[in-house]
């Protein structure tokens, strides 16, 4: 599968929902309940983060189980995490920055990459390699919305996900961008709502995050 395809994959997946939850999930038990709440939310994309021992059994899980589901897979890091996400059954990769060796792995798979960039530098050189859907992280430390808007006009073929420090109310910062498709978010699947099984709760938190999807520009 070329780059190009791929892309369009990434990009169809940004466009799913406003936002995309990034999961850190310590029982696979889990997985399913939760990412049936978040579906039925309105939230079909789901970044389950390569963080803890169970991860890949959760993406396995999700993929095999939950309809109308997509899982991808976050923090990879190497090849070996790439490879055996996309064994996991995930259907996109997303990673915090790139290295070579992960760009090779990445060309030689089939799986979709959305990969991490941070600098102006960074964001280039992705795109000469044919990326033009990027994760923007850390997206608050980095430089937030003020940064990434001030992207837009020298690099008009990129678009991005920011992730790291967004909540609910500093979304709309974000999405109201030209250059944003949508955001990554942790809030969506606090640690005390996965432990406690409050799968109404992370459905509501998912309601509310699908309304952002009147503010994306």
């Amino acid at each position: 599968m070329n780059i190009e395809t791929k892309q369009q994959q990434v990009e169809a997946t940004m466009r799913l929902a406003p936002v995309i939850p990034v999961v850190i999930i310590d029982d696979a038990r889990h997985a399913v309940p939760m990412a049936r709440a978040l579906v039925a939310g309105g939230i079909p994309a789901i970044e389950v983060t390569l963080r803890t021992p169970a991860a890949l059994d959760a993406i396995r899980a999700i993929a095999a189980e939950v309809e109308g589901a997509v899982v991808g897979v976050g923090t990879v890091l190497t090849p070996k995490d790439f490879h055996a996400a996309e064994q996991a059954g995930a259907r996109f990769a997303v990673s915090p920055g790139v290295s070579p060796n992960l760009l090779a792995a990445a060309d030689d798979s089939a799986l979709p990459l959305l990969p991490g960039a941070a600098t102006a530098s960074e964001a280039m050189t992705l795109l000469e390699r044919g990326y033009r859907y990027l994760k923007f992280f850390p997206a608050v430390p980095a430089g937030g919305a003020k940064l990434l808007g001030a992207w837009a006009s020298p690099l008009p073929q990129l678009r991005f996900c920011p992730t790291g420090g967004i909540s609910l109310t500093s979304a709309p910062d974000f999405l109201a961008l030209p250059n944003v498709f949508c955001v990554g978010g942790s809030w969506l699947t606090p640690n005390d709502k996965l432990k406690g099984g409050d799968w109404s709760g992370i459905e509501q938190l998912a309601r509310e995050a699908a309304l952002l999807k009147g503010v994306v520009a």
